[in-house]
């Protein structure tokens, strides 16, 4: 006591605190010795430095060989615009067993730094249909030869404002939507502007057409329906705003009386078709942790109708199967789909947002198996910025093709993901392939249109 009578005032503890120590200590003496765990230490930010590594979630750890009952191969003479509509889809389009270059044909500007092509092609009459990085839109025979080109970029904007686009052809009219903000009807013999558009936003996303309306997604989150006579807006709808968005919107998918529209913010939105009243509302939500990708939510997986069910995907780690009619959730995978999914037999193919290839059980979304494609250009830890740009996939001629960036053109045996054959694409593919009267054509990255056989 004499010890603490001689401490000043001001620094005496109170004994509130030495009752305080005096527990800890007691506490202390208690205590069990810490347990240290056996094995390596990582460091817990480790997943968000290195996007190499797997997700946590994952499928299973061995592929399936499954047999796959394939729709019979049909010899299509067109292919006319995005394949999410089933009454304007080939499901399985007949082709050559191996494939050879038949011819190389340009088409204008080809991807650039601040330009990319969007576009895939499409095919009506005996031509092909492609639009370049800018605004050029082209028609090439079925020989390789151009039969026309129109600039149709709008008289006020200047050259490289802008980028981005989609195209579809029907009776005879083809349809543009550009990233300068209009959508362009075009006579699809000569290339004659008959009608222009204006949008209130981008019209980067892929135009589809059927019985005189064209349906589009501009700017992420407007849906539009246009009058094919005469470019009149007949209705629109609109979504959230979502500012975190990829180039080019995906193309609505038409049912017998709805149009499905996929938008930016992770949004679909079934509408009557004639009159734009809503039916219902869904979401495509959900990423793979540890990626920063994954805050990234678009529809990318543009919407697919196949009988009762739309399926789509985002590019941050979903892809979902719905009721047409209702809107009500199916099943929902773990894979994030980066382009349209393609639905067979009882199956669900798609590129995954980790650049796999993978087949999905139809019925519940489980994985039968994936494999890898082209990703990291330079794959070393520290080099791991530029990715490989894998388009698809396609099933013709009984297996699954995959158009990718890094110079090939891939196909798999859809019942287990072997792959059969590779060939070159001089340039590397910057769209997906499509398939008609038994060739595919697909679009490098230098602005030529690509032919094989």
């Amino acid at each position: 006591m004499t010890a603490i009578s001689n401490i000043p005032a001001t620094r005496r503890p109170g004994r509130a605190i030495l009752a305080t120590l005096a527990i800890s200590a007691l506490l202390a003496a208690c205590a069990e010795p810490e347990v240290i765990l056996p094995g390596k230490r990582e460091n817990i930010r480790s997943v968000l430095q290195d996007p190499g590594l797997e997700p946590i979630e994952s499928g299973p750890v061995a592929n399936v060989s499954r047999a796959i009952s394939l729709p019979a191969a049909t010899s299509n003479a067109s292919w006319p615009q995005a394949i999410g509509t089933p009454r304007t889809r080939t499901a399985h389009p007949a082709l050559g067993a191996a494939l050879a270059p038949l011819w190389s044909s340009s088409i204008g500007a080809g991807d650039s730094r601040r330009q990319r092509i969007t576009a895939d092609p499409v095919v009506a009459g005996g031509l092909i249909y492609t639009l370049d990085a800018g605004s050029t839109v082209t028609a090439t025979d079925i020989g390789g030869r151009t039969v026309w080109q129109n600039d149709i970029r709008p008289v006020r904007d200047g050259e490289g404002q802008a980028t981005g686009g989609g195209i579809a052809v029907s009776g005879g009219v083809l349809y543009v939507s550009l990233g300068y903000g209009s959508l362009v009807a075009l006579d699809a013999a000569t290339g004659t502007v008959t009608w222009r558009q204006q949008l209130d936003a981008t019209g980067s996303g892929a135009p589809t057409v059927y019985d005189g309306i064209v349906y589009l997604t501009a700017g992420d989150d407007t849906g539009w329906a246009v009058n094919t006579a005469n470019g009149r807006i007949l209705w629109q709808i609109s979504a959230a705003t979502n500012i975190n968005n990829v180039l080019g919107a995906p193309a609505p998918a038409l049912s017998d009386d709805l149009a499905i529209f996929g938008f930016g913010s992770g949004e679909l939105q079934a509408v009557f078709r004639r009159g734009g009243l809503r039916r219902w509302d869904a979401a495509v939500l959900g990423e793979r942790p540890g990626r920063a990708l994954s805050k990234v939510g678009d529809v990318t997986g543009a919407p697919v109708i196949v009988g009762d069910t739309v399926y789509a995907g985002n590019q941050s780690g979903r892809i979902v199967a719905l009721d047409t009619g209702s809107g009500a959730r199916i099943w929902t995978a773990p894979e994030g789909a980066i382009g349209r999914v393609w639905p067979a037999g009882d199956s669900v193919f798609a590129i995954t947002d980790t650049n796999e290839l993978v087949r999905l059980d139809a019925r519940d979304g489980s994985r039968v198996w994936g494999v890898p494609l082209p990703n990291f250009v330079k794959d070393r830890p520290r080099k791991r910025s530029e990715v490989f740009a894998n388009h698809g996939p396609v099933i013709a001629g009984g297996r699954v093709i995959v158009a990718s960036s890094d110079g090939q053109l891939r196909s798999f045996d859809p019942r287990d993901g072997r792959l059969i054959a590779s060939t070159p694409v001089p340039g590397g593919a910057t769209t997906a392939p499509v398939v008609a009267g038994g060739v595919l054509y697909v679009v490098s990255t230098g602005g030529k249109l690509h032919a094989f056989r």
